[in-house]
């Protein structure tokens, strides 16, 4: 079930660059990432090979994992921590593709004691201490609102400072009162509009999924955040500056490049 990491960064020092046309490939592929200024860039593509020679890619489902896999995951992976820093994905190692959306036992206990036993289809899991599970055709829709790369990356964030909660561990200079504040505000309001819309996803700008709780509503708005941030800051702004100073970023204000990828 489990594959064998192939590739450049196995053959090479674990410092080695990546190479100048697998990055322009990956790059080019995500408009997030191509409307970097060329120094994020070059930030990104350093972090992006010390992420690789910390983690371990696998696959499963009958996948062959290749460079583009693990560059275009680790490159989308660690751009919500271009200005944290690695440090902030400490106490794991390990990320498994899928080809696809997969299984995932689960297992829930009532009211009354009885543990009912299920199973569910993912495309993406984050599991506290553990693996990160992604599958490889829902990563490669990246670039249109929908990242579920950005959303299990951002679940890990969230762990970092214990359950699962929608409150990652926040900088100094960001208030934990206030964010919880904005937060618990803003997921309510995003509650009502997909109970109005019975949660038909043609009538909410953000995926409905977002309303199933703080910590969804947290990684659903990160995927926003990089990927759709005007319509973030039209509709949540007050969410979208604590998102910005939490990452450090404003993706609002990059242009893309004039001289092309770095």
């Amino acid at each position: 079930m489990i594959g064998k990491l192939i590739g450049w960064f196995l053959k090479q020092p674990q410092t080695a660059a990546i190479p100048d046309a697998l990055w322009q490939k990956v790059v080019s592929a995500l408009p997030f990432l191509a409307a970097l200024a060329a120094d994020e860039q070059r930030r990104l593509r350093a972090l992006t090979q010390e992420f690789l020679a910390e983690k371990e890619f696998t696959v499963a489902g009958g996948l062959q994992l290749s460079d583009e896999i693990c560059v275009s995951i680790a490159a989308q992976g660690c751009l919500p921590i271009l200005e944290l820093g690695l440090d902030y994905y400490r106490g794991w190692v390990g990320i498994v593709v899928y080809p696809d959306e997969f299984v995932i036992p689960r297992s829930v206990e009532d009211e009354f004691g009885i543990v009912h036993e299920y199973q569910e289809l993912a495309s993406g899991e984050a599991w506290a201490g553990g693996p990160l599970l992604i599958s490889w055709r829902d990563a490669q829709m990246a670039g249109a609102g929908y990242n579920v790369v950005i959303h299990e990356f951002a679940h890990k964030l969230d762990m970092l400072s214990g359950e699962a909660n929608g409150v990652p561990a926040l900088p100094p200079e960001v208030s934990r009162a206030d964010w919880q504040q904005i937060l618990r505000d803003s997921y309510q309001d995003f509650c009502a509009l997909v109970d109005a819309a019975e949660g038909r996803a043609q009538d909410t700008v953000f995926d409905p999924y977002a309303a199933e709780n703080p910590s969804e509503f947290f990684a659903v708005m990160s995927e926003a955040f990089f990927e759709m941030p005007e319509a973030l800051r039209a509709h949540y702004p007050a969410f979208y500056e604590q998102l910005a100073t939490f990452y450090r970023q404003d993706p609002i204000a990059r242009r893309r490049p004039a001289r092309g990828l770095q």
